[in-house]
């Protein structure tokens, strides 16, 4: 019995049997392979340049880490915080960078300010406080698309003046606000509608806080250190600049007109070039005007957000004063938020956007920070100074101020910028005639709109573009379109009044 059961078990059954299934065919999860040989093809060229003589050989090997990781992040073959961090491991693995250099931006408040402002939008919208604030602005100005951007515009710039960290104000007041007023417009990422104005309000935003921040010295963190550095400048020059220095009341009337223009003729021109599907809706302001009917008054989760944000935004404005750092401030209101239940950790947790944006950022600030203090940049504009010293003063002035413009696609941080090149560059321009305080006001001028460039260039770039309304090459070709505008304006009309002032 046991013989035939055995034989009939290992005789093969031809009848009502399948075919074995045919193993499914490989498919390729990995990273975007085209990108990827790209991002590692630019890298391996620039490190096969030989290093130039003055230059540190691991600085020059961290720059083209550095460019790769550019590469990386522009063409996408992984997520950005999977490039940054294993851009990160490079730096380590050719011994190029040790573990405290690679991480040390996450000692730095920018990255952390930037995530703490993704909380809170979190917050705006769990509580659909922003919603409620959308709306009102909606029924005030949402005829048109321009309207609603114009309110936007002009309440960050008159903002601007008493919150001096661009990262607090565009990431923590105004961007849960433009998330929400898009939303109550039909505007979301990644369902087909981000177009209708999402798009175009992001990225006008962004462009016009890195105006406004140029406005007034107080508006920008790193624009005192413009200052100092302009002092030292004057104070070298000894009885040929008397008495001279930047102040809260130069600097903003300088600022005043060429500013203003900006505001205005920069919405406008994205208006043409990267119009909103959407451009008038005449019927909007009725029909937020029932939605708030509808909603009745603020429920208490709106109250105590409405507290944690004034609390925040008093501390930003007196921090100088009471010895409250932005990042501190911050961390206040999410208390409250976390507190009294208006947000869970988990959710925190959750927005995987914020520390994402925290790992990429965090990376290109340390590593454009190490070349900074490898004498890379130091080298870099003392080549520049020699390159325009045969030129006549005009063109080698207006060269040094372009490449001190676009020298910013190697920096995540406009004080570091500041630091590494304005007082070579301001000496050169100064040792070439022109005229002091205008140039060193101008310089001032362009380290904060520079950071319009890319989408880590200022505090404001990474929660604005972290919204996923702007595609990453969209957003360097707006970058740069932008970044021409605002040289002819602040060139021209900036000029004019600089000399009606009697600056020039």
């Amino acid at each position: 019995f046991f013989r035939k059961s055995i034989m009939a078990a290992a005789k093969p059954d031809n009848y009502g049997t399948q075919p074995a299934a045919a193993e499914p065919a490989f498919v390729w999860k990995g990273a975007k392979l085209k990108e990827l040989a790209i991002t590692l093809g630019i890298g391996a060229v620039f490190y096969c340049i030989p290093c130039p003589e003055g230059v540190n050989p691991k600085a020059w090997r961290l720059l083209a880490i550095f460019l790769s990781t550019i590469a990386g992040i522009i063409t996408g073959p992984l997520p950005l915080g999977a490039v940054a961090l294993l851009a990160l491991g490079v730096c380590m693995m050719t011994n190029t960078l040790t573990f405290a250099q690679s991480f040390s931006a996450m000692a730095s408040e920018i990255p952390w300010l930037i995530a703490l402002a993704f909380f809170f939008a979190k917050g705006f919208a769990k509580t659909r406080l922003g919603e409620r604030v959308a709306y009102q602005f909606v029924r005030m100005f949402g005829s048109t698309s321009l309207g609603l951007t114009y309110s936007l515009v002009f309440s960050e710039a008159i903002l601007a003046p008493a919150i001096p960290s661009v990262a607090a104000r565009a990431g923590g007041i105004f961007l849960p606000l433009v998330k929400a007023l898009c939303e109550a417009c039909g505007s979301k990422p990644g369902d087909g509608t981000k177009d209708v104005i999402g798009s175009y309000l992001c990225v006008t935003c962004f462009q016009t806080s890195t105006i406004s921040s140029a406005m007034f010295l107080t508006a920008m963190a790193a624009n005192p250190l413009s200052a100092k550095l302009a002092k030292d400048a004057f104070d070298a020059l000894g009885d040929d600049a008397p008495n001279m220095e930047i102040t809260w009341g130069n600097w903003a009337l300088a600022a005043s007109v060429p500013g203003l223009a900006s505001l205005i003729l920069v919405p406008l021109f994205l208006f043409v070039i990267y119009p909103p599907r959407v451009k008038s809706s005449p019927q909007a302001p009725e029909k937020a005007k029932a939605y708030l009917a509808e909603r009745g008054p603020m429920s208490a989760d709106e109250k105590i957000m409405v507290v944690a944000l004034l609390l925040t935004v008093g501390l930003w404005v007196g921090g100088a004063t009471l010895g409250v750092n932005a990042v501190s401030a911050a961390l206040v209101g999410l208390g409250i938020l976390l507190v009294s239940g208006v947000l869970e950790w988990k959710e925190c947790l959750s927005e995987t956007v914020a520390w994402d944006t925290l790992t990429w950022f965090g990376a290109l600030i340390a590593m454009a920070g190490q070349l900074n203090a490898m004498g890379l940049i130091k080298w870099f504009a003392g080549k520049v100074t020699q390159m325009v010293s045969g030129l006549s003063p005009e063109v080698a002035i207006i060269i040094l101020m372009l490449v001190y413009y676009y020298s910013h696609y190697l920096f995540a941080s406009g004080a570091a910028h500041i630091g590494a090149m304005y007082s070579a560059f301001l000496a050169v321009a100064i040792s070439l005639k022109a005229p002091p305080l205008a140039t060193a006001l101008f310089m001032g001028f362009l380290s904060n709109m520079m950071g319009g460039l890319t989408h880590y260039g200022i505090g404001s770039a990474p929660p604005y573009y972290g919204t996923g309304y702007v595609d990453l090459p969209d957003w360097w070709k707006l970058g740069f379109a932008t970044s021409v505008v605002n040289l002819l304006i602040w060139s021209v009309i900036g000029g004019a009044w600089w000399k009606f002032l009697g600056l020039i």
